[in-house]
């Protein structure tokens, strides 16, 4: 009898192991998931509205470089947008740095109905910026990425 209540016990044990580390956490594929959800998540789109030179260089550009060019994020898009396009279109030291920007792996659009108001939109394809109405790509954006706005 109490070798028939060994056996039952050892083979209930042998049964349950199946379920036991069904049950602990997989660390190598959670690590793989995490890895791939931080790839998907690491696409950063930079909107940059402001007409003013000093928050330009001093914050949107600084930042947006940095951030390609250091791997802070593997996919940057800068996207310029309202009064930031005539102030491009006028300003040789910005358009330095979005050349700059562009060597380092940025991709650089413009909204073209924002452009169109303010008469540049050639000149900023002059510069080789992608120019293009760009309602939807903000909304697939602000949908699928990582937004942030100066």
């Amino acid at each position: 009898m109490k070798k028939k209540l060994f056996v039952s016990i050892i083979l209930s044990l042998f049964l349950t192991m199946p379920v036991l580390k069904a049950s602990e956490p997989d660390t190598e594929s959670d690590f793989l998931k995490d890895k791939t959800e931080m790839n998907e998540a690491d696409k950063l789109v930079v909107v940059w509205t402001s007409g003013d030179k000093d928050v330009a260089m001093k914050m949107v550009f600084m930042y947006t470089y940095n951030a390609r060019k250091q791997g802070w994020w593997d996919d940057v898009t800068l996207l310029v947008w309202g009064p930031s396009s005539k102030l491009l279109s006028e300003d040789k030291d910005l358009q330095d740095y979005v050349n700059k920007m562009r060597d380092a792996g940025v991709h650089v659009m413009a909204c073209k109905a924002c452009a169109d108001q303010y008469g540049v939109a050639d000149k900023l394809q002059d510069l080789g910026i992608t120019v293009k109405y760009a309602g939807q790509d903000l909304t697939k954006f602000i949908k699928e990425r990582k937004v942030v706005t100066f």
